[in-house]
């Protein structure tokens, strides 16, 4: 077998003595975000939007720094309202009896790079990419909850450009600066500028009433710098996100929309759930979101409530779920250092157009093993076995020193330090899990609510780590729902809502890390 995969087999198995212990552990879960279940009233919800290699690189005109926030409390009068059990808030009687009260202002929101801010405890960065971090965590202190000792901040909505622009220097290569950019990889770009950051428009949240008032909210916007959004698309790049309330259940009902053009084939949008405070995944700086405490594999779960309107065509990668870590090579947490951290995502693909790059004929694109249920390690040259259709592709992080050949390294510019990819497809080998377990499920016209025991499949998925030390503790900073409209030769539209999100960790504690500095 070999040193390196004993190696491995040893690191897989004290993986699979966490999990047999987790099977003792009570079936008491509580949340582990600030908003559980989306039931909380008040709205809670921030936009990011990061060019290639999720940076800023530069303000798109007017804009100000790409981070705007809507933080809004729903007040109403307690005295002249019905029915105190409806959930998302009371039913009432007269429409004069609520305000809302905004935490975040239009100015606070046009904040840009240098614009001093009226906290004094803020630095105004003449840095671009260090302005728009320093600006996230201001935005951050006006919306934070306070209605627990651990703190939390908001949802945070992504926005990503997928163009790259091979003549600039903005994006390193593994984490590593450099001079210029060598590669044979291919990446849209339509010339100078083709990297830039969105226009965002804001609709500020406002009270509707229905059987009782709720806040109603959302951000749209363009790629495009030329655009007139009034005047209609007309071929060009446009996403909305907004957001109100199913006065049935009480959970926001967040309403996604995303159109490629030709000029901007590749765009991401997502809705995240990330750390409170820290790191999150593919964001080296300490950012805000939405948990309290941090799922660590194998003792979490995730609930949503998912309908898939429109697809986004056959390169929209459509993720149920995406959840993204970091960890050095040697196992030890990322620390900040991006020559030898390493982002780690795995993403559950459900559009059924999208095949399995991993194949009998293609190992290049599979992890090196895979587990079973009952933790039985399969290799990739084991043709009679190895279940190749639930992966779409495993890729490498670049600064890997003991890859076992063959192997294929993740796109080195995406992400601000080297990154690893596992993307898994529906299949019975994950349904176990409560994933989907064959194409077509929770696709167009199949809305579902999912359970989902991300904690335990996670704990079962390959990821490197140097021979010879300490597994590294799968402790999960983000859990994203959305898709990545991938290279579309034409312009194609996604649609979709997600409600009822929630991340559960044990009641005890255990799987959970306090999502802190």
């Amino acid at each position: 077998m070999g040193f390196f995969y004993s190696t491995l087999l040893f690191t897989l198995l004290l993986h699979i003595c966490d999990a047999a212990a987790s099977l003792t552990i009570q079936d008491s879960y509580v949340s582990a975000i600030g908003d559980p279940g989306m039931r909380n009233p008040n709205a809670r919800f921030a936009l990011e939007a990061w060019n290639f290699c999720n940076e800023v690189g530069n303000e798109a005109p007017l804009m100000g720094s790409p981070r705007l926030a809507d933080c809004a409390d729903l007040h109403c009068s307690p005295s002249l309202t019905g029915d105190q059990d409806i959930p998302g808030g009371p039913l009432l009687r007269k429409r004069s009896t609520c305000k809302v009260h905004h935490k975040v202002t239009e100015v606070d929101n046009r904040l840009g790079v240098g614009d001093r801010f009226p906290d004094g405890n803020y630095k105004a960065y003449t840095d671009p990419d260090l302005y728009a971090a320093e600006k996230e965590r201001y935005l951050g202190s006006l919306c934070e909850g306070h209605d627990s000792t651990e703190p939390w901040y908001h949802w945070m909505i992504m926005l990503k450009n997928g163009n790259f622009d091979k003549n600039t220097t903005l994006c390193p290569e593994n984490g590593r600066k450099v001079s210029k950019i060598v590669t044979g990889r291919n990446f849209p770009c339509f010339g100078e500028g083709c990297m830039n950051q969105p226009l965002v428009y804001h609709n500020y949240s406002r009270i509707v009433y229905g059987k009782h008032a709720s806040l109603i909210g959302g951000f749209y916007g363009t790629y495009d710098l030329d655009a007139n959004l009034t005047a209609g698309l007309d071929g060009k790049s446009f996403f909305s996100v907004s957001w109100q309330k199913n006065l049935s259940t009480g959970s926001w009902i967040v309403s996604n929309k995303l159109t490629t053009s030709f000029k901007y084939p590749w765009l991401m949008l997502y809705l995240r759930a990330d750390a409170a405070e820290g790191f999150n995944g593919g964001y080296h700086y300490s950012g805000r979101g939405i948990m309290r405490k941090l799922p660590e594999s194998p003792n979490f779960k995730v609930k949503l409530t998912l309908e898939v309107r429109q697809g986004g065509g056959s390169n929209s990668q459509f993720y149920l779920l995406d959840i993204g870590s970091c960890w050095k090579n040697n196992g030890d947490p990322c620390d900040g250092d991006v020559l030898t951290d390493v982002t780690r995502y795995s993403e559950m693909i459900i559009n059924p157009a999208t095949s399995s790059w991993c194949r009998p004929d293609n190992l290049v694109s599979c992890p090196p093993y895979h587990v079973s249920p009952n933790g039985e390690i399969i290799y990739r040259n084991d043709t009679s076995r190895f279940p190749y259709s639930a992966y779409h592709l495993y890729c490498a992080p670049g600064n890997a020193n003991y890859l076992e050949k063959p192997y294929d390294i993740c796109d080195p510019y995406s992400n601000p330090q080297a990154q690893e990819l596992v993307q898994i497809l529906p299949h019975p080998e994950w349904a176990v899990h409560g994933y989907p377990s064959k194409k077509g499920e929770g696709w167009i016209g199949d809305a579902r609510s999912w359970e989902l025991d991300v904690g335990a499949l996670s704990n079962r998925l390959y990821f490197y780590q140097d021979p010879g030390t300490k597994p590294a503790k799968r402790v999960w900073s983000s859990l994203n729902v959305g898709t990545e409209i991938y290279v579309s030769s034409q312009g194609a539209t996604a649609e979709w809502t997600v409600s009822d999100f929630d991340v559960l960790i044990p009641e005890g504690g255990k799987g959970g890390v306090r999502a802190v500095l």
